[in-house]
């Protein structure tokens, strides 16, 4: 949703399109500046960010056809520290 307003905002404003789209104006501006910078994202979000490139290996490797589960379990038997505590496949 973030991405459409960005593209129509030149057009029509961003506070007005929020007020037709059910996203208030703070969230939207919220969001836009976690894009732009990444500190302001929780802990958790941000090892998601840092595992991206490892999960994406971990999926090609197997012919794209792991899903979560087996991406996860694979990951462990390499010894990859992932996901949030609490989680365990």
């Amino acid at each position: 949703m973030t991405s459409f307003i960005d593209e129509q905002r030149v057009d029509y404003g961003g506070e007005p399109i929020c007020q037709v789209l059910p996203i208030a104006p703070s969230t939207y501006h919220e969001r836009v500046a976690k894009r732009r910078d990444p500190s302001r994202l929780s802990p958790r979000a941000q090892r998601d960010e840092a595992m991206k490139p490892e999960i994406r290996r971990v999926f090609d490797a197997n012919f794209k056809v792991y899903g979560v589960h087996k991406v996860w379990r694979q990951m462990q038997r390499e010894g990859l520290a992932l996901l949030a505590a609490g989680w365990n496949g």
